[in-house]
């Protein structure tokens, strides 16, 4: 009777604590642009690994499977729910028919590709890109991003009305809007590139 009276307490606290969640973040994206399966996925996530995110108010998702005429960059404040889209490079090999579609991802130093997974965002810099933010991969696709400088930075080839140019597998930005998203994104923000659906 016991064990029946522990299951039934174990099946109402995990009921319990999926309702929650969905409460927390039922207010995110209320326009729908951000594909649901990655939303879905840099949530529990986000959920799961609360300790390692020193900035918890803005999470950015990457949707690779989307043109890259699109703007599928998203910044979502996480306390108003608001998403904010930008148009975003992709690796050159990552599009080896450079016809905008990002088909290939390596994790490998030299690949010129786009990497897949959980990134942390650490510190701000000047480099050869000009104001750029490095990033940590987190996950085992994207482990070498620190080692590959696989970093945010702003790009003249990313412009609306034209063809986007490729990168060296960094998520480029609109030189008019990389500076203000590094500073909204630096020090330990969650960044998701994923494939949506």
């Amino acid at each position: 009777m016991k064990k029946i009276f522990c299951w039934i307490l174990l099946v109402c606290h995990f009921l319990l604590m999926s309702v929650s969640f969905a409460q927390d973040y039922s207010h995110l994206d209320p326009d729908g642009l951000v594909p649901k399966n990655l939303l879905s996925e840099a949530l529990n996530f986000y959920q799961q690994n609360q300790a390692k995110i020193q900035n918890p108010k803005l999470m950015g998702i990457i949707d690779f499977k989307a043109h890259n005429s699109k703007e599928r960059f998203f910044l979502i404040d996480m306390e108003s729910g608001f998403v904010e889209t930008y148009l975003t490079a992709h690796g050159k090999n990552s599009d080896p028919d450079f016809d905008g579609y990002a088909t290939k991802f390596s994790n490998v130093d030299g690949s010129l590709m786009s990497s897949l997974g959980f990134y942390l965002t650490a510190e701000s810099y000047y480099g050869s890109n000009g104001y750029s933010l490095r990033l940590d991969g987190l996950s085992s696709t994207n482990s070498n991003a620190r080692a590959r400088a696989i970093v945010i930075h702003g790009a003249d080839y990313v412009s609306p009305g034209g063809k986007i140019g490729r990168s060296f597998g960094c998520p480029a930005l609109e030189d008019r809007y990389h500076q203000d998203v590094i500073d909204r994104l630096k020090g330990g923000t969650l960044l998701f590139a994923g494939l949506g659906n």
